[in-house]
């Protein structure tokens, strides 16, 4: 269903750029049909791109996706505008300034010269954007931590997105970015991969080279990707998965638990035996010991406030990723970014580090975020 709605979205956008960049622009047959041909021709480079991402070879699909991706991006930037360009064409024809046809033309032709340099502008901005990542550093203070984990570390790392856009160097330079951080433990909370263990097992293997004690937890397009395939192939290079359990450390008599969930789509996605269980993950854990919670999506601090969950780690939501397009994720998660204050549970939902779809950010850089827990009545 997401993919045939994509596909319709894809669909809508070209005509629309069809009819207000090109149809309402051009006069001659010629002018047009050249112009409907590039339209199509990159329309259809953009969805190959969307529709091949699995089935080619990462090297091979390189290019068309980033030509594919890129153009998409450019494509809703550019559409985007031209629905602004539309308030002023309504009020241009409130006060009679449209009835000339030549006055018409050179309407469109403005608006949509405009629109598609403002939408390049943009992309080009964007997509260096997404290659420059930054060490995000927050503290957060838990209740009930105890003194002797004061200043604890945590590097959280989300949405890598292994495949033909993110490859294994680009994993050696996040890999490089956390070791020189020098954390204590390292998260990383899902989505990891887009492709299976035999296309993308070589992509992972800088993972090998962490530092820290590493955990992982799934993300839902780990559930596309063969998660019970990589959930076996991640200990081989030295990941702990947490898959609704949790893992005690301790500092003299001091105790911190970190639990791990599967992600939220996992119990429909037909794995057997998956699915998110809190109860589960933190069975066994004192009443009044500290618990940090990686799991994948935001919208899961409800339950993790009802189990009296100190702090909860997130991604998923790219932090939007394209604004203000991808905003719409608020509809299904209650942050896109930051340290938010859930009843008793602090929740911080990571930018991430790669992108779904375009390889583009614009108003969401790039991040890995370096956690560091302190205690109360501990000074810094």
């Amino acid at each position: 269903m997401f993919a045939v709605l994509s596909l319709v979205l894809l669909l809508v956008t070209h005509l629309y750029l069809y009819k207000r960049a090109v149809h309402d622009v051009v006069v001659t047959r010629r002018a047009r049909r050249i112009g409907a041909a590039v339209i199509v021709l990159l329309g259809l480079v953009a969805a190959a791109a969307f529709t091949t991402q699995r089935i080619l070879a990462p090297d091979t699909a390189r290019p068309l996706a980033l030509t594919g991706y890129l153009w998409l991006a450019v494509a809703l930037y550019a559409s985007l505008l031209l629905l602004v360009g539309e308030l002023v064409r309504l009020g241009l024809r409130a006060v009679g300034r449209t009835a000339d046809p030549e006055r018409r033309r050179f309407l469109s032709g403005v608006l949509a010269g405009t629109a598609v340099v403002a939408a390049a502008g943009t992309v080009t901005y964007g997509a260096i954007a997404a290659r420059r990542i930054r060490v995000e550093r927050r503290d957060v203070l838990l209740d009930r931590l105890d003194p002797a984990f004061d200043g604890w570390t945590i590097a959280a790392i989300s949405d890598i997105h292994l495949g033909p856009l993110v490859d294994r160097a680009d994993l050696a330079g996040f890999v490089a970015t956390i070791n020189d951080a020098a954390p204590d433990a390292v998260a990383v909370v899902g989505d990891l991969v887009d492709g299976d263990v035999d296309t993308l097992g070589p992509y992972a293997e800088p993972l090998r080279d962490l530092r820290a004690p590493t955990y992982f937890v799934t993300g839902n397009h780990e559930y596309y990707s063969g998660a019970e395939q990589w959930i076996e192939h991640l200990p081989t290079l030295g990941v702990r998965v947490l898959r609704n359990e949790h893992v005690t450390l301790r500092r003299g008599d001091a105790v911190l638990h970190i639990a791990g969930c599967d992600d939220r789509t996992a119990a429909r996605s037909g794995v057997p035996g998956h699915g998110f269980d809190l109860a589960a993950a933190l069975a066994g854990r004192g009443v009044d010991e500290p618990v940090v919670l990686l799991t994948h999506q935001p919208v899961m601090v409800d339950d993790a406030t009802r189990a009296d969950v100190d702090l909860q780690i997130s991604g998923h939501t790219h932090g939007g990723q394209l604004w203000p397009l991808t905003e719409t994720a608020l509809l299904d998660q209650p942050v896109l970014a930051g340290l938010t204050r859930v009843g008793n549970t602090w929740l911080y939902v990571t930018r991430g580090v790669g992108f779904w779809g375009p390889p583009v950010r614009v108003g969401s850089p790039p991040e890995i975020t370096l956690l560091t827990l302190r205690a109360r009545g501990v000074a810094p």
